[in-house]
């Protein structure tokens, strides 16, 4: 009698094995690319310094650029995520009065910068593994770093002459929603919006007359991805 149900019991154990050994397969890492649209919301103050009218100030140019991105899963509910863009060109568009001396500034295109900008999110998706669709929220932080600086022939004009320009690094914290959509095995759609938070100081050296502004790019950005889990 012990034998038979030793015996009968051997498909429950198999099958209950073979359950836990299923959800131990879970693919734990993912590449996602796709398209990355940043839409900037500059909050910066009036330039400084000297010969500068009052409300002088500069924005910059919304940019889409191709997004990349690796994950890890955690654990059914928590993966680690670390995504960044294409370093893309955006433009700076002048700020201000109508016009800077005799030259035309405001709305106009006086320079352009190029950013490379990291985030590191960890994420908490719903439901559980087998779910198709699973909405997630994301909280990390953020490293930009801008470089190729340059004022373009009107705006070095308007400013008095050739300038340099710096633009001191930001971190600062990011968070995230987003929809993960499973296609096939291996094969996934997603689709997320974000929010960091960017600040820093601008300079512009024009013949040694510093002007400064203090920025907060305010950058949001929606992703549309495919991924690949392995």
């Amino acid at each position: 009698m012990k034998t038979m149900k030793s015996i009968g019991a051997l498909p429950l154990a198999l099958g209950l094995a073979l359950g836990s050994g299923a959800a131990a397969a879970q693919d734990n890492n993912t590449v996602r690319l796709g398209l990355y649209a940043l839409f900037w919301h500059v909050a910066d103050d009036d330039v400084t310094g000297p010969f500068v009218p009052p409300g002088l100030t500069a924005g910059v140019g919304n940019v889409q650029t191709a997004y990349l991105a690796y994950l890890r899963r955690l654990s059914t509910h928590f993966e680690v995520e670390i995504a960044a863009g294409v370093p893309p060109k955006t433009d700076t568009i002048a700020k201000g009065p109508a016009t800077l001396g005799s030259v035309p500034w405001n709305g106009q295109v006086v320079g352009s910068v190029r950013w490379f900008s990291p985030t590191l999110l960890f994420n908490y998706k719903f439901f559980d593994d087998s779910a198709p669709l699973r909405p997630y929220l994301g909280l990390g932080v953020n490293f930009t770093h801008f470089y190729d600086r340059t004022i373009n022939g009107a705006g070095a004009a308007a400013l008095g002459g050739p300038t340099s320009v710096s633009l001191r690094n930001s971190i600062g914290p990011a968070a995230t929603f987003g929809l993960y959509y499973r296609l096939r095995k291996h094969w996934s759609v997603n689709g997320s919006y974000s929010v960091s938070q960017v600040e820093s100081t601008l300079e512009a050296n024009t013949a040694g007359v510093v002007r400064r502004s203090h920025v907060n790019f305010n950058p949001q950005a929606a992703v549309l991805a495919v991924g690949y889990s392995f």
